[in-house]
């Protein structure tokens, strides 16, 4: 357990120790684009934060394979090799995408091409679970095709849910978490070990994320951008395929979901950005827009307009990750019946009505024009952020309290 601390805190500290490095770099090459309609932020930041985060990526790697226990067991395969190749691919397409803009389909090619080099060096899948409990195996070509998607999807989820100050970095390492809990868990069971690929790598995607935070959490000073959005997808989906590879026989009793947990846990650490990602796809697909051309009805978006602010959406969507992942890999390691799972899909449609509160309370009339008269304890700063709504409840000019510099008079019409 000292190890994963160890290569985790490696890789925070390179990750944190390289931002304000970056962030003079992005200035220097005019990384900073201006703010869009659709944008959140109100000032150009820069971006390309994802540099310090492959930085902290490879560290918290060479970190881990100097380690007795760890680096004996990722010294068995090409799987630090396969994520340092496949990352600075990932990384150098995020680069210039973040600095010069890219077509979204020589984007694509990228991630394929990154996702390609995982299965190169050997990170597949061999099977798949089956609703009856048992798996699937795949042909080595059919592997090939369904890892790639697995992975170009993660990546793609995790940079669609990528809008607001620290969202994606806190949703992948609550995702990263529960994916180590699992892997811990499941190891211990099948050879009573708790040194493991996957949770090596989750140790060092949460340091990385824990790294990066400090420097992106509202009101941000730089953003991860394309660059660090599409290496967290890439780290997390390798994560997760490198479970699998566990014989479908000797999982089934370890767990009270058997072999399906393999697919119950990526669906439940992926959920959020999941959901954000096909409604994006359906919503862009029935306007005749391209899926990857950019709007405002991401789910954050959608938080904020209903009165949210920044730092609460960020914790409501903090919330709904936890919910679901921690929920499910709970359950399972606890022996809690399957039915039960269930009852996490009420919690989370739950969190869902909770989320609309604020309009309810919007139209309360009175209620609606006392909750600004206190003073907002979680006021979001100018930097970045929705801009502030104009009141509509304004007092007359010239009463205590008023903030008079910012109405301006107009003369009385003339009849």
């Amino acid at each position: 357990m000292r190890e994963y601390l160890f290569m985790a805190l490696a890789a925070a500290a390179v990750t944190y120790l390289l931002v304000p490095l970056v962030r003079r770099f992005a200035i220097r090459i005019g990384a900073m684009p201006e703010v869009r309609d659709r944008d959140v932020h109100t000032t150009p930041t820069p971006r390309l934060g994802g540099l310090a985060m492959y930085g902290g990526l490879v560290a918290g790697l060479l970190t881990a394979m100097q380690l007795d226990k760890t680096g004996g067991v990722l010294a068995q395969d090409d799987t630090v090799l396969a994520l340092i190749v496949a990352g600075g691919l990932i990384t150098l397409t995020g680069f210039l995408d973040d600095w010069w803009g890219m077509d979204a389909f020589i984007k694509l090619g990228g991630q394929i091409g990154a996702a390609g080099v995982l299965v190169y060096f050997g990170l597949f899948l061999p099977w798949i679970p089956w609703v009856s409990g048992e798996s699937i195996g795949l042909a080595p070509d059919l592997s090939a095709i369904i890892t790639i998607l697995v992975v170009v999807v993660s990546i793609n989820a995790v940079n669609f849910v990528d809008g607001l100050d620290g969202l994606a970095a806190g949703i992948v390492g609550i995702a990263a978490a529960a994916t180590w809990v699992y892997a811990i868990f499941l190891d211990q069971n099948i050879e009573q070990n708790r040194i493991n690929t996957t949770a090596a790598i989750t140790a060092i995607l949460i340091g990385m994320c824990l790294g990066f935070l400090p420097h992106n959490f509202h009101p941000a000073r730089i953003f991860m951008g394309d660059t660090g959005a599409m290496l967290l997808g890439l780290v997390l989906a390798s994560s997760l395929i490198t479970v699998t590879p566990v014989d479908a026989d000797v999982i089934q009793g370890m767990n009270r979901f058997g072999a399906l947990m393999p697919i119950l846990l990526p669906a439940a650490v992926m959920v959020l950005p999941l959901i954000d990602l096909i409604s994006a796809v359906i919503r862009r697909t029935s306007m005749g827009l391209s899926p990857f051309a950019p709007d405002r009805g991401h789910l954050h978006h959608r938080l904020l307009d209903i009165g949210h602010s920044h730092r609460r959406t960020v914790l409501i969507m903090y919330a709904w990750t936890s919910l679901f992942a921690l929920g499910l890999v709970g359950m399972s390691v606890t022996g809690v019946p399957v039915v039960f799972f269930p009852i996490v899909i009420v919690l989370a449609i739950g969190v869902l009505v909770l989320m609309a509160l604020p309009r309810w309370r919007g139209r309360g009339g009175s209620h609606s024009a006392k909750r600004k008269d206190k003073p907002d304890d979680e006021d979001d700063g100018p930097a970045t952020g929705p801009m502030p709504p104009i009141r509509g409840d304004a007092q007359p000019m010239g009463r205590e309290g008023d903030d008079a510099s910012v109405l301006p008079a107009f003369p009385a019409r003339s009849s």
